[in-house]
């Protein structure tokens, strides 16, 4: 077990041995009893309260978030570059610079995409400009256009959406006729217009291009059901040599988990429903591969998506129930960061509705453990961890975010 897996009270203790203090010499300094003291080592009595620790932290002579066990190296706040990265897409001759060798610049696209994934946005603010010079150099189609998707999803996580559109909307044009690259730049665009709050032209969008990459769905009646035939599951290749067919498969689920989202986001709960059951039935579809157009698609991920369209209708109990188990399988832990932190946020939402200010508190510990970037730097975040904030006294963890973030003092 390290130090971060201790909890708080056997660090209170180490810290108290360390500083050579008795158990009554620390309850003197904080004005408690001994019996008190005892209590919190040994985990008898919670410590939840962020006044308690930040005095305790004060007598210990270390910082609070030293006794909490989190990070400290995520700064909070947009991160510096912004007017860099707006330069970059406000350029339309290609850079004076020698252009690179292709494979350096594909080099450089899959470091950014880690560095996205692993929700490192104070370094990929800083990359990107010089990326996207790079990619342009390159007179590559495929490596422009993920240049493209990168930035246009870092937007949407700082609150940019619609220079985020302005990138998809790039990514979208460098495409062209390849079908494939126009449908992972799509995915960039429901992202962009669903956080720029037009979830009908995500929904079109979405929806529209799935139906050009997937088998039409099955029908019952009138209506449009989720799964595949026996004959489409068949003719999808699970080896190697279907990785492309493979790929462009994952992007159309990817696309119609965007577009249930975007149809939830519109009020259309029925259809939403329905866009989740035949995403995954494409997820039951698929096996292992090596997502090459970085979607992270997969049974695990339509399973979030169902616990984000019951909470957008309102029933915010189904969501968190779904949540309980879909959390405890080993698929959630090889999540990219990024995609646990983003969902962790919207979890404490759901929580919030249903009145749970602890386990809302709890989710944004979470993704903060998990992605700090996705808490501290989100506008999103930090208006979910201000609602948190108001309970009276604030649950710990969120009052410690809550001053990160600047929204105490």
């Amino acid at each position: 077990m390290t130090s971060d897996d201790l909890p708080i009270g056997r660090r209170v203790a180490s810290w108290r041995v360390r500083r050579q203090m008795t158990q009554q010499m620390l309850a003197d300094r904080v004005r408690r009893s001994k019996s008190w003291v005892d209590k919190i080592e040994r985990g008898a009595r919670t410590l939840d309260r962020y006044s308690v620790i930040q005095e305790l932290a004060h007598v210990l002579r270390v910082d609070p978030e030293v006794l909490l066990g989190q990070p400290r190296s995520t700064p909070a706040g947009t991160p510096d570059g912004m007017d860099d990265i707006r330069a970059a897409l406000a350029r339309y001759d290609l850079p004076q610079a020698p252009a690179q060798p292709t494979e350096e610049v594909r080099r450089q696209v899959g470091h950014a995409w880690l560095t996205y994934q692993h929700a490192h946005y104070g370094q990929l603010v800083r990359v990107l400009p010089g990326l996207l010079d790079a990619a342009q150099g390159a007179r590559s189609a495929e490596l422009l256009v993920q240049a493209y998707r990168i930035t246009s999803s870092l937007l949407v996580k700082l609150g940019e959406p619609d220079l985020a559109w302005l990138a998809a909307d790039r990514a979208i044009t460098t495409a062209a006729d390849n079908r494939l690259l126009a449908a992972t730049a799509t995915i960039a665009v429901a992202q962009a217009l669903r956080a720029a709050n037009r979830p009908h032209l995500a929904l079109t969008a979405a929806q529209t291009t799935a139906n050009r990459v997937l088998p039409p769905p099955l029908h019952r009646g009138d209506h449009e059901v989720g799964g595949l035939s026996g004959d489409q599951i068949a003719r999808q290749p699970h080896d190697h040599r279907g990785e492309g067919a493979a790929g462009e498969w994952a992007v159309g689920g990817t696309l119609l988990v965007q577009a249930a989202l975007a149809a939830a986001g519109c009020g259309e709960h029925r259809r939403a429903g329905e866009l989740v059951d035949r995403a995954a039935g494409v997820a039951a579809s698929l096996r292992g591969y090596d997502d090459p157009h970085r979607t992270s698609f997969g049974p695990i991920v339509v399973e979030l998506a169902r616990v984000l369209v019951a909470a957008q209708r309102g029933d915010a109990v189904e969501a968190l129930h779904r949540h309980s188990t879909v959390v405890r399988r080993e698929a959630w832990r090889r999540l990219p960061a990024e995609y646990r932190g983003a969902y962790l946020v919207d979890v404490a939402r759901a929580y919030l509705q249903v009145g749970d200010l602890r386990g809302a508190a709890r989710a944004l510990v979470d993704a903060d453990s998990v992605a700090p970037a996705e808490v501290r730097c989100r506008p999103l975040a930090r208006t979910v961890i201000a609602d948190v904030a108001r309970a009276q006294p604030a649950p710990a963890g969120v009052a410690r975010l809550a001053t990160l973030v600047g929204l105490t003092r």
